[in-house]
């Protein structure tokens, strides 16, 4: 199976809380059936990213990079890469990268969330498809050469330094992970 049929039918099974996540999902499986293309950096459209949200639920904390093109603190993620088979793969590989930490694990049952934002020409739109991985106990982070710093955050921080974006995958994060 490609990564766009991948990518097609973790969507079609994502359920994501509320009448905008169910709208980003159209609009995200709309996009890839008109661009064979649209999981790829290349698509002047857009193209789909995978992100990971690295938590430390036993301490209470996230793991956060200062991003080095765009000066805000982000959970790990980027593009997906040719060798990706799945998105999940391509949030954990995203995230084994950018964190230094090799052991993560997705949540499972799929993305926590779905965030759409513009990005400079020549291509339009990120449509990044957003998980949760847990760090195991002990979990040393190093800093990655995309990263202007990386840092652990207590959950009642993150508002204080991240977008909403970052804030709202916290939020469904600690849902997820309360259930």
């Amino acid at each position: 199976m490609s990564l766009h049929d991948n990518a097609v039918l973790a969507l079609k099974a994502y359920d994501g809380a509320g009448a905008a996540q169910r709208e980003l999902r159209g609009l995200y499986l709309d996009h890839l059936a008109a661009h064979p293309d649209g999981m790829w950096k290349a698509c002047g459209a857009g193209h789909l990213t995978a992100s990971a949200l690295v938590v430390d639920p036993e301490r209470g904390r996230v793991l956060l990079t200062l991003h080095k093109k765009l000066g805000m603190w982000l959970q790990m993620g980027g593009h997906c890469e040719p060798g990706d088979s799945t998105l999940e793969r391509a949030a954990l590989r995203e995230a084994g990268e950018e964190s230094g930490i090799p052991d993560l694990a997705l949540l499972p049952d799929g993305p926590v969330q779905l965030d759409r934002h513009p990005i400079p020409a020549p291509c339009h739109w990120h449509l990044d498809v957003q998980y949760a991985a847990l760090a195991g106990p002990g979990a040393v982070a190093s800093i990655s050469e995309e990263s202007l710093d990386l840092r652990w955050f207590a959950y009642d921080e993150v508002a204080e330094v991240a977008d909403r974006s970052v804030v709202g995958l916290l939020e469904r994060t600690r849902a997820v992970l309360e259930a």
